[in-house]
């Protein structure tokens, strides 16, 4: 089923970027595109700046130094609202402080069309609904959300995005406390919406996510862009011990008649592997 508001044209890029707050910079020189039709997945440890990035590209917090651009125009030349129709955000996922139904939440996603007191229109539940189904959970639509599993309160949050008809979204850690099934449902929808046009740039801890969905991986840590590139030339167990301070082999498996890459980490090995990257006993995060 073709999802809402898919695209197969467009990038977003980041130019020479720095990123940061007003007390500090958390990285710099980032040079990386994002286009359309693909999966972007970021790697870094804690406080490597992820999070940072992604407030940057979502026009949350300005850039220290250098730009982003959607299509070669600068997202600071854009309104809130413009925005908004251009890039639509998965935050991390928590208990919503209210009792809307599934639908009422996906309905959210539509402010960015309709203004500040603009009311929804036939065609507007139209596209909710297609978003519920395109993610699957159109039967749970009028279910509160606070009743729902994790999982499927993820897929609400997706379904938003969808109804937001934006042609970029911004994933920011979308498996992150949920069990190993919804996981992997998550990670087949999202690269259903790449195939379908949709440009998805997703934070992961987890590097054999990256392995399994991305087209392109961007390496963040030690202050800047690490490495960036496809996955099977970026993600190896130099670059993993790099990052995050341990000992990995990056192996190759046959699954299902095909060949796929494994990180697997060498639990037994001592020195490095209770040390993060920066070389501290924990590494501190600034949500990143």
């Amino acid at each position: 089923m073709s999802t809402v508001g898919s695209t197969a044209t467009g990038r977003i890029e980041a130019h020479g970027l720095a990123i940061g707050y007003r007390d500090r910079i958390v990285c710099r020189g980032i040079e990386l595109t994002m286009p359309a039709g693909s999966i972007t997945c970021l790697l870094g440890p804690n406080g490597g700046g992820k999070t940072t990035l992604f407030r940057t590209l979502l026009g949350l917090i300005p850039p220290r130094d250098g730009r982003v651009t959607i299509d070669g125009r600068a997202i600071d030349s854009m309104s809130r609202l413009e925005l908004a129709r251009r890039v639509g955000y998965v935050p991390q996922s928590a208990t919503p402080a209210f009792s809307f139904s599934a639908r009422e939440m996906v309905l959210l996603g539509r402010t960015a069309h309709l203004g500040a007191f603009g009311a929804p229109g036939r065609d507007d539940h139209h596209i909710v609904g297609q978003a519920l189904r395109s993610v699957g959970i159109d039967t749970l639509a009028d279910r509160p959300v606070t009743e729902l599993s994790g999982g499927e309160r993820q897929l609400v949050t997706i379904a938003r995005a969808l109804a937001q008809q934006s042609p970029f979204i911004v994933l920011d850690e979308p498996t992150s406390s949920l069990d190993f099934g919804n996981q992997i449902r998550i990670l087949r929808l999202l690269r259903r919406l790449a195939d379908e046009g949709h440009g998805l740039i997703v934070s992961t801890h987890d590097p054999d996510q990256a392995l399994s969905i991305a087209d392109r991986v961007a390496i963040l840590g030690q202050g800047r862009l690490l490495a960036v590139g496809p996955p099977e030339r970026v993600i190896t167990g130099e670059s993993l011990a790099s990052t995050y301070g341990v000992e990995v082999d990056v192996v190759e498996v046959e699954v299902g008649g095909r060949r796929q890459r494994l990180c697997v980490p060498r639990i037994d090995a001592g020195g490095s592997a209770d040390r993060s990257a920066d070389g501290s006993a924990d590494g501190r995060a600034d949500g990143g």
